[in-house]
């Protein structure tokens, strides 16, 4: 499994911060999905095309990197330790071995150890962000009834 990992320094924070309004600003204006974005090479004529979601996934390395934070990128198919696991979603592990007994989170055994395939982590993410975004509209919605609001 090849997992890419940056840790940004000064002048990538810079560089990253410049490029990144840029980038969304292209995005912005070029909605259109199944188009391939051009990037310009550097010293060269050359374009090259790139497929929008590789540049909406950049956009996102790049926010992350402006605000001098680490990033890694992890295929969807790659298997993690429970501790990665419960890292990545900032828990314990044992809270994590809880999810993954109730069935929130699909894994493996391998031997005695449980491996837990990325992007089954990253959908039980979604899922659990969907669920709080849900929980805060409807008490929103609570608070605009009763006028607290």
């Amino acid at each position: 499994m090849t997992v890419l990992s940056s840790h940004p320094d000064t002048k990538q924070i810079q560089a990253a911060a410049s490029a990144l309004p840029r980038i969304r600003r292209y995005l912005d204006q070029h909605q259109e999905k199944l188009t391939p974005v051009p990037v310009a090479v550097e010293d060269s004529e050359e374009e090259l095309l790139l497929p929008r979601s590789a540049v909406e996934l950049l956009a996102g390395v790049l926010a992350h990197m402006a605000a001098g934070r680490g990033v890694s990128i992890v295929p969807d198919h790659a298997e993690l330790t429970t501790q990665q696991a419960a890292d990545m979603l900032n828990v314990s592990r044992p809270h994590l071995i809880g999810l993954l007994q109730a069935g929130e989170i699909t894994y493996r055994k391998v031997g005695t150890h449980r491996r837990v395939r990325a992007g089954s982590l990253l959908e039980y993410m979604r899922r659990d962000d969907q669920r709080r975004r849900e929980a805060a509209d409807e008490l929103s919605a609570m608070n605009r009834e009763l006028g607290l609001d």
